[in-house]
């Protein structure tokens, strides 16, 4: 579906039926991995899956990406859908940053939180730096960059040798987010703020989902999440890396269901 906004248009899936459930996906990626939870999910739940600015076939737009813009871009959605009852907000590493940012500017509208292969943390020093560079490296290469620099890490290092299709898969899907798009959101990660502090003030159940192989982020970061949010449930996907809902898409879902259930 495509929705209009006053600066570009949002082009997003809606699939199914009860209590809503939006799917934020990461960087430099779309909502093309969400397909296996779209089919899987959407029998139980109606599932809401954007393409972020400058990401699949979402256009670019000027400045920067910030974690509370594309927050707000996710509500402009629900709201275009007539969805004003509270939604399960699930993220999956910058997605999970846009979570916590949709959690603090609109907590009303959250009936649940699920944190996927991220961190509550702002950037460290070297961190930002490597933003910087990769940025500038997009902008004189091209998409190819942010793809050399972050497919050979996205996955755990048993999906490469045992599922090369997936790993294509994962490729095809970076190649399509633009340069633009690559550099709005690494300025928008950069100067993100740190999330720690607030972790205690969420309230809503919180599901923590992390791959045990995630080579991005460690799982200490699930678990430094899990110890400061009180109603909050940890599962480690084994065998899995960063993105554990495609590596391990039925055991994910399992776990989905189970938290959307309880809910």
């Amino acid at each position: 579906m495509e929705l209009v906004m006053p600066d570009f248009r949002m082009i997003f899936e809606d699939h199914g039926s009860g209590l809503p459930l939006l799917l934020i996906h990461g960087f430099p990626l779309n909502r093309q991995i969400w397909r296996s939870q779209i089919e899987g999910l959407s029998e139980s739940a109606h599932v809401i899956a954007p393409d972020l600015r400058g990401h699949g076939e979402t256009p670019p737009t000027e400045g920067i990406s910030s974690m509370d813009l594309l927050a707000d871009d996710c509500l402009v959605v629900l709201d275009a859908l007539g969805i004003d009852r509270p939604v399960v907000v699930c993220g999956l590493s910058m997605g999970g940053y846009v979570t916590l940012a949709f959690h603090r500017r609109h907590h009303d509208r959250a009936a649940g939180l699920i944190l996927v292969s991220t961190r509550a943390g702002a950037d460290s020093a070297e961190a930002k730096a490597n933003r910087d560079r990769l940025a500038s490296q997009v902008k004189d290469e091209g998409t190819q960059a942010a793809v050399s620099a972050m497919l050979p890490k996205m996955l755990s290092p048993k999906t490469y040798g045992s599922n090369p299709d997936l790993v294509k898969q994962v490729e095809e899907i970076m190649n399509r987010t633009s340069p633009e798009g690559i550099v709005a959101a690494l300025m928008g990660m950069k100067e993100r703020p740190d999330s720690t502090p607030f972790l205690d003030q969420i309230s809503v159940p919180t599901l923590i989902i992390h791959g045990a192989d995630d080579q991005i982020i460690p799982t200490g970061e699930a678990e430094i999440m899990h110890a400061a949010i009180k109603n909050s449930r940890l599962e480690i996907i084994p065998d899995a890396g960063h993105l554990p809902n495609m590596e391990q898409p039925m055991l994910f879902n399992h776990v989905v269901l189970d938290f959307l259930a309880d809910l």
